[in-house]
């Protein structure tokens, strides 16, 4: 795919995630301009100035994505949007309810109708593991937003503008982290976690950045795509950031999984396996396009689930201290 007669524009740009992706499209891709569509004009003035975002293939818009009207604004003469706007803060969304839907789902759906109004090519939306089988609000709204994402598909059937969705585990470093919070915990010499048992999927920001182009360039519409990454006990991490501290357990949160899953059991029968992926097909072959995918990948068995408790690829402590290094490296810098 030639990026370099494409116009992007990336919600939630100012974000962990869209300032990364930013960076490496710019470099990498050299794209015909890039739109950061964001509410907050301190982090577009920081992003500008402060972290060397000045270049002159982008242009800041103010907006949120609650917002239709500024949108359909935003996104006109668009080919490629990246949806990564959300309210991501578990007990934030927890307490607030109803903005985390107005954000989360209702965003979601100004997101697509404005990219079909405009003619938009490509719409790749944001998901996350809590997603499969929710048992959050935040959980809740990802899965009504990857259901409107891959849905929509229908409204756009007549037209060019395709919608997908990727869908990964933890991000170490992004806002929220927990990579952070063990940084600012170690000179007490005492490190919370919630239950020793926990497991979770780990991916850098890079990966993250580099899955989300690779499946801008492959989908089709209505696919989920799902990185092969790694687990990592919460345990681990926490020897790998600090040996010498004391591993304090303070109790599971409400809301909060020992263990996340990308793919359901009952997701399965509609995904396919390939060398560092899978694909979640869309169900209902007769009416979706994104069905290729039967004949480049296999069909995962029956009853698979791809859960970070029974994952087949794990970081040890040596394993995660050289994944951390360069991450801790990184927010060193950015202080």
């Amino acid at each position: 795919m030639d990026w370099s007669n494409k116009v992007v524009l990336v919600t939630g740009g100012t974000g962990s995630f869209g300032k990364k992706f930013i960076r490496i499209l710019l470099d990498e891709y050299n794209p015909a301009k890039v739109i950061v569509y964001s509410r907050d004009e301190l982090k577009q003035h920081d992003m500008r100035e402060v972290l060397g975002f000045n270049d002159p293939r982008i242009r800041y818009f103010i907006g949120d994505v609650r917002d239709k009207e500024r949108l359909s604004r935003a996104m006109y003469g668009v080919n490629i949007v990246v949806h990564s706007a959300a309210l991501k803060q578990v007990p934030a969304c927890e307490y607030n309810p109803m903005e985390a839907i107005k954000t989360n789902i209702l965003g979601t759906a100004n997101v697509i109708d404005a990219a079909i109004e405009n003619g938009v090519e490509k719409v790749l939306a944001l998901s996350t593991d809590k997603a499969v089988n929710p048992i959050n609000l935040y959980g809740a709204t990802k899965l009504a937003a990857e259901k409107l994402s891959v849905q929509s598909n229908a409204y756009a059937g007549g037209r060019n503008t395709r919608i997908a969705c990727t869908r990964y585990g933890n991000v170490v470093g992004s806002r929220g982290s927990v990579v952070p919070l063990f940084i600012k915990q170690r000179p007490t010499g005492v490190l919370t976690i919630t239950d020793e048992r926990m497991t979770r999927f780990w991916m850098s920001l890079e990966q993250g950045v580099l899955f989300v182009i690779n499946a801008i360039e492959q989908m089709q519409g209505g696919e989920v795509f799902v990185p092969k990454i790694p687990s990592m006990k919460m345990t681990d991490l926490a020897k790998a950031m600090a040996p010498e501290a004391e591993i304090k357990i303070i109790g599971i949160r409400p809301g909060e999984k020992l263990h996340e899953s990308l793919i359901s059991e009952d997701e399965a029968r509609n995904t396919v396996e390939l060398p560092d992926l899978y694909v979640v097909q869309p169900s209902g072959a007769e009416l979706w396009f994104g069905q290729a995918w039967k004949e480049r990948g296999v069909p995962v068995p029956d009853g698979f689930v791809y859960n970070s408790g029974t994952n087949s690829q794990w970081l040890d402590v040596e394993g995660i201290m050289a994944f951390i290094k360069p991450i801790e490296e990184e927010l060193a810098k950015a202080k």
